[in-house]
């Protein structure tokens, strides 16, 4: 194998905005790669890049794939120097050791732009690196982490054997995936805000919008939009699958409220709309000077930009949102002493507001109901979310003595 140590290997996929059509515009590496990569990379990349441009209409997923496909095509071009039909099952356990550690000089301490513009034209970025870890801190790989990499790589090599690219799925046949997963007694507990955090994030939203409302009425109908109606970060921005609009709350013949959205999978769902959401909806309509519920068919995008028009496209900008107020309010919590509640905080995302949701309404609401509202495929998922059993469980261990 090749020294990969000397230097940090270049980004292969640019945003999905300025991902061309693969299956119109054959691809072309980048030429920061173009003159590393050993012979048939440029068909391995051609087939990378029309997998990924076929989930264009989910930005969450495209951002996962890519990451994974490019994590797996820099090692095996500039580690392993191969091409995607000289892959083995042998080939696939070196990997994801090498992914587990990989080499310094590949791991950056903070986000970057893969490509940046530069004389008109989209450069790949010299200070972009494949993995990331906080600067101070050792980089790890999360169970989590491991088990998308052998996903993605297995849907992937799935395509390539399909599109007759190659002759069979290596990730398929390897069978001491154990070695490298761990199995869990039970399911891993669910991220969440505790009571005491999410009380303090909406009235810091809350506080936000009134301070600034033109800003921050959208900041406060996001975070109650997400708890509230449990919904994913991406079923708030326009995509070319789905665009969000206010006339997507919609009004049955006996007076009750729903918003219809496309979630994962692609599969269409009705939310049943609480009393509270829909008062959440008025302030924000109002807020924008709006009638306080749409009518019928209304088109007006469901979380306007901040400059010009229609709705947000960027998953990221949400998440740039939330974080603000999140951020905000963890420096409430430790200026009123809660010093264990606000670094947990600190760690929070915005898929946990889902959770939290999810969490406090099935302790009261029939689980079949949140099922449904959640999106979930089972009501199995659901059950993650009833602590019950863990809670009795360590109530029947509280007074085990250690000395009889």
């Amino acid at each position: 194998m090749k020294n990969y140590s000397k230097k940090a290997p270049a980004a292969l996929f640019d945003t999905l905005e300025n991902l061309p059509n693969p299956f119109r515009t054959p691809a072309r590496l980048p030429f920061a790669l173009s003159e590393r990569s050993p012979s048939g990379a440029d068909k391995d990349y051609q087939f990378a890049c029309e997998f990924l441009y076929s989930y264009r209409g989910s930005p969450d997923t495209f951002a996962s794939y890519r990451r994974e496909l490019e994590h797996f095509l820099q090692w095996l071009w500039l580690v392993a120097e191969k091409n995607l039909p000289k892959v083995e099952r042998d080939d696939i356990e070196a990997y994801a050791e090498f992914a587990r550690q990989p080499p310094q000089n590949w791991i950056g301490s903070r986000q970057v732009p893969r490509f940046i513009e530069q004389d008109g034209e989209r450069q790949c970025n010299p200070d972009w690196r494949p993995y990331l870890a906080p600067a101070g801190k050792e980089y790890s790989l999360s169970q989590s982490a491991l088990q998308a990499l052998f996903a993605v790589l297995g849907s992937f090599f799935n395509y390539l054997v399909q599109e007759n690219f190659v002759s069979a799925n290596p990730i398929a046949r390897l069978r001491q995936k154990g070695k490298f997963l761990r199995k869990r007694q039970a399911q891993n507990k669910i991220r969440r805000l505790s009571p005491l955090q999410w009380d303090v994030v909406i009235e810091t939203a809350e506080e936000m919008a009134e301070e600034d409302p033109v800003t921050h009425e959208r900041t406060l109908f996001i975070m109650c939009a997400l708890y509230g109606m449990y919904l994913r970060i991406s079923e708030l921005t326009e995509t070319e699958r789905w665009i969000p609009q206010m006339g997507h709350f919609q009004r049955d013949l006996e007076g009750n409220w729903w918003f219809l959205t496309v979630g994962k999978g692609n599969k269409e769902r009705e939310i049943s709309v609480s009393d509270d959401m829909l008062n959440a909806l008025r302030r924000y309509r109002q807020s924008r000077q709006m009638t306080p519920l749409p009518s019928p068919g209304e088109s007006a995008p469901l979380i306007h930009k901040t400059r010009g028009k229609g709705g947000i496209t960027s998953t990221r900008q949400i998440r740039g949102i939330v974080q603000k107020c999140f951020d905000r309010a963890e420096a409430k919590l430790r200026q009123e002493g809660s010093i264990d509640e606000a670094q947990r905080l600190s760690e929070a995302t915005v898929h946990w507001l889902r959770h939290t949701g999810i969490s406090e309404d099935v302790k009261y609401r029939p689980r079949e109901h949140v099922r449904d509202d959640a999106g979930h495929g089972s009501s199995a998922i659901t059950d993650r979310y009833i602590d019950v059993e863990r809670t009795e469980r360590h109530a029947s261990a509280r007074n085990k003595r250690v000395k009889p």
